[in-house]
């Protein structure tokens, strides 16, 4: 089985790349307020949703150059883990990914000594030790935690626990696989590489990407970067503030 993406819309190519145990129906918001202005390539990540029997492994290079062989070359949009495939294959392939936007997503993802603002080590590993006693109640604390702090924190939660299995249940060896990309990838030596303009949009309330790393990470970039903290957000904007998210998204591709 081959990589799923669906196109929907109407102008210029833009990619769509979801994060850690969704899958691109989660973009449904976005979708309608950007469908008329650009042809949207809405990926299911390798082992997720609709690609969940793909067979290319959660890596950065697989992921990126099974997405690149299904798509157009175009700016590639990254939520979250998302956003690692987006970053990597802008630094690495700007001939497929013209320009990168972010949301909520980083060059690293996890707290370390000589990066202050990531996510504690610890959560990971309990979600990693969560995965094989209780893989349900497992994901449900995470979509807990991603719309936390979100002025509409219910709505939020209410949408991503609708969409989490809308397209079957992801595997546990790649959600594990997932939960390690997110705590062993850091980009932030490649980051003088990239060579296109970025956006990156933030959550100013989000609990998973905190908005400083996103500043930190925008700063170590070779190239003009802008970064914009949607007020009020967790970690999912795009559901809370679709048309925030749309018009910076729309603005950056225009300029």
């Amino acid at each position: 089985m081959s990589l799923h993406v669906d196109v929907v819309g109407d102008g210029p190519p833009l990619v769509l790349l979801h994060g850690w145990a969704m899958h691109g129906g989660v973009f449904a918001p976005l979708v309608a307020r950007l469908r008329d202005r650009f042809t949207l390539h809405i990926v299911d990540l390798p082992g997720h949703g609709l690609s969940r029997d793909c067979g290319v492994p959660l890596t950065l290079d697989a992921g990126v150059a099974a997405i690149a062989a299904h798509v157009p070359a175009a700016p590639w949009f990254g939520w979250s883990l998302g956003g690692l495939f987006a970053l990597h294959a802008a630094i690495e392939r700007p001939e497929h990914a013209t320009h990168a936007a972010l949301i909520c997503a980083s060059a690293r993802f996890v707290r370390s000594a000589d990066w202050r603002y990531g996510v504690s080590p610890e959560i990971f590993r309990d979600f990693a030790t969560g995965l094989r006693t209780d893989y349900r109640g497992t994901l449900d604390r995470f979509v807990a935690l991603e719309a936390f702090g979100s002025d509409h924190a219910k709505d939020e939660v209410r949408a991503l626990r609708e969409d989490l299995f809308a397209r079957g249940e992801p595997s546990a060896h790649v959600l594990a696989d997932g939960l390690d990309l997110l705590k062993t990838a850091d980009l932030r030596t490649a980051m003088p590489r990239l060579r296109s303009p970025s956006l990156w949009l933030a959550g100013r309330r989000d609990r998973l990407v905190d908005a400083r790393a996103m500043r930190e990470s925008a700063a170590l970039s070779g190239a003009p970067a802008s970064v914009h903290v949607v007020e009020h957000a967790g970690h999912a904007p795009f559901l809370t503030h679709a048309d925030d998210v749309a018009a910076h998204l729309a603005d950056f591709l225009r300029a």
